[in-house]
């Protein structure tokens, strides 16, 4: 674990490390076959002094992620930098993670087109009240692509995402569990 603690501290990569399928990493940045989960690298650059990731903007982003997941039956891109904005309180704090969201969103389904189906879902609510913390307004979810309604039909909860996306990959799930 001392490994991970040097770079990850996130609870999304922690978690692909230990399934073994934490795969890309400083390198893969530098040749824009990463994502960082800030979106923009630079965290990498300025945090971790990754001097030879370049900087990118948001759309550069999402369209590298469109790119990397066309050629994955399935793939998870883990982003928390807008919780982070409203854990600091400041609305300019909240305005630019939701504008670097909105470009990065672009970008990706510029480059997905019509072929890949895109599932966006939070956890929490707190961006939309940054004095609040963690809100109980209800998470949000956008499903965009091919059988994007019948993916989503009946959602209530962020449980019942896991199981539809599995659903769709043909994997099954056992039941009454929620898709693990």
């Amino acid at each position: 674990m001392r490994r991970a603690a040097q770079y990850l501290n996130a609870g999304p990569p922690l978690a692909a490390l230990g399934a073994g399928v934490l795969n890309r990493h400083t390198s893969h940045l530098e040749r824009g076959d990463a994502v960082a989960s800030e979106i923009t690298n630079d965290g990498w650059r300025e945090h971790l002094r990754r001097r030879g990731v370049p900087s990118i903007d948001a759309a550069e982003a999402g369209r590298n992620l469109a790119r990397i997941a066309a050629s994955h039956e399935l793939t998870l891109f883990a982003h928390y930098s807008t919780d982070y904005a409203g854990h600091t309180c400041r609305l300019d704090a909240a305005v630019a993670a939701i504008e670097r969201v909105d470009a990065f969103l672009g970008g990706l389904l510029a480059e997905l087109g019509e072929a890949g189906l895109l599932v966006v879902a939070s956890d929490h609510g707190n961006l939309e009240d940054c004095t609040a913390g963690h809100t109980r307004n209800p998470a949000l979810a956008l499903v965009v692509g091919p059988g994007h309604a019948e993916v989503s039909r009946g959602w209530a909860a962020l449980t019942d995402v896991a199981p539809s996306v599995l659903e769709v990959l043909g994997v099954p799930s056992e039941a009454g569990s929620p898709g693990v």
